[in-house]
């Protein structure tokens, strides 16, 4: 199947540009247009009568291939995600030419095992909407991004950048993203200690801004600890 035509689902609720679900798709995109691949970037509507969702399947209709950049809410896709992805699956059950859909998801935990089953949800996505499934790509530590531009990280995101551009040197040419792509991807980006101290102490920085009295590991309604 030959790629013309990709189209970029951001289902982060961030504003546009801040949120490593954008930064994460807009890169691959990038490296599919320089394939010759058009691309098409689009976000989930806050709304349950947006335009986002026609927008979405005007621009499918067209589309060899459709990737779904998005973080995970409380181990599944967020709510946003799953109603654009239910209105696809209902309102256009036929294509008029073959396309692929692929997911790449991050998440804040160090593990990207964490995205196991958005991943599956939206394998299964492709089976209800007719879609070709071309796979899907976990990344952990999607906190360490915190929207920032991966070339100007640097070493940080090495591993991510090399991971994305076999995943679109392969989605390109009509293949799904690839094994090596998956499991680079999955490298982490620093030691899981290191990322949850610095996590730690950004939560601790957080609240002293918004000045919170109350230590962040308060569990007052725990009858366990009360005894």
């Amino acid at each position: 199947m030959t790629i013309a035509r990709a189209v970029l689902l951001v289902g982060s609720a961030k504003p546009a540009g801040t949120s490593t679900s954008e930064v994460l798709g807009r890169y691959l995109c990038a490296r599919l247009a320089e394939r010759g691949v058009a691309t098409t970037v689009l976000f989930v509507g806050r709304s349950p009568a947006s335009r986002a969702e026609r927008q979405l399947l005007a621009a499918l209709a067209d589309a060899n291939l459709f990737v779904l950049a998005t973080p995970v809410y409380v181990d599944s896709l967020p709510y946003l995600v799953t109603r654009t992805l239910e209105y696809v699956s209902q309102s256009a059950p036929k294509w008029r030419a073959p396309c692929a859909f692929a997911a790449l998801i991050n998440c804040g935990f160090p593990e990207p095992e964490q995205c196991r089953t958005a991943l599956d949800i939206a394998q299964a996505f492709a089976a209800r909407a007719g879609l070709d499934w071309a796979g899907g790509l976990a990344l952990g530590e999607g906190g360490a991004i915190d929207g920032g531009p991966l070339e100007r990280l640097g070493g940080l995101t090495r591993h991510v950048r090399a991971a994305l551009d076999l995943a679109a040197a392969a989605l390109a040419e009509g293949h799904p993203v690839p094994p090596a792509a998956i499991a680079r991807l999955a490298r982490l980006m620093m030691p899981a200690r290191l990322y949850t101290l610095m996590g730690n102490i950004g939560w601790r920085r957080r609240a002293a801004r918004n000045d919170l009295r109350s230590p962040l590991d308060a569990r007052p309604f725990d009858l366990d600890a009360k005894g």
